[in-house]
């Protein structure tokens, strides 16, 4: 299914693509998504997200975490849940999310691969959770609608209020001279669940800032994703050392109920 705000989506995600003329430079692939960038921290700080999903959590409910990563999403909703399914495309964050629920005794499910195309095959639940995933789905309109069929209490996204590749735009500007594109926006998504019939709601607030584990991998990762070789790591390094540190982001919670 396609809609005039999804149509809007699509081209302002496809702004964010890197020229051909940087990737066929690239020594490795820059779209990375290191499985350490997304392991549970000991304590999940609470949010306006996780409270508006545990919400709709009964007593020994249901979870799915789309994208999930370790399970930041699900584990801030364990208890009142009790059981949490976890998709993701890396097996290796599948194997962080069953592990950090086997620490948690919390029943686990796990289905490798994109949402929605495995959609047929997983279990609904209480209440849908993805957080920081819809930024990389063009075709937004299946993965709402999986989404909204999977839940059958609620759905709550969370996402910045800016594209998150937007904190490299320095980098970017600095190392190719180029410069990054701003849109689409958390009212973009409001706009394309409107559209497909759904009562969603936007809230905005500011949350702590996760970053990496120091700033050497920072520098790292930083590198790879611009497409750089490995000698130049240094350049990167000595570039984010002079950057004012970012202790807070602007993040956007949306969610709707299902019923």
């Amino acid at each position: 299914m396609q809609t005039d705000s999804g149509n809007r989506w699509r081209e302002m995600l496809a702004n964010w693509a890197i020229p051909q003329t940087i990737l066929n430079q690239a020594p490795e692939d820059p779209w990375i998504h290191p499985p350490v960038m997304f392991q549970v921290p000991a304590e999940i700080l609470d949010s306006i997200s996780h409270q508006r999903a545990r919400e709709a959590v009964p007593i020994g409910g249901t979870v799915l975490d789309v994208g999930c990563g370790g399970g930041i999403a699900a584990f801030a909703l364990t208890p009142p849940a009790s059981h949490v399914i976890g998709v993701d495309h890396q097996g290796e964050m599948l194997e962080m999310f069953a592990e950090n629920a086997r620490a948690r005794g919390v029943s686990a499910e796990v289905f490798e691969g994109f949402w929605p195309a495995v959609a047929s095959g997983v279990p609904i639940a209480d209440v849908g959770v993805a957080h920081h995933v819809v930024y990389n789905v063009p075709e937004i309109e299946n993965f709402l609608i999986a989404m909204n069929d999977h839940a059958s209490r609620r759905v709550v996204l969370e996402l910045p209020q800016r594209q998150p590749l937007a904190i490299a735009s320095p980098l970017w500007k600095h190392f190719w001279n180029l410069d990054r594109p701003v849109d689409p926006t958390p009212t973009d998504l409001v706009a394309v669940l409107k559209e497909l019939g759904f009562n969603a709601h936007l809230e905005l607030w500011n949350g702590a800032m996760r970053s990496e584990v120091d700033i050497e991998q920072a520098a790292h990762f930083s590198r790879i994703r611009l497409c750089l070789p490995e000698i130049r790591e240094g350049e990167v390094l000595e570039f984010l050392q002079k950057q004012p540190p970012i202790e807070s982001r602007s993040l956007a919670t949306i969610w709707w109920d299902t019923k």
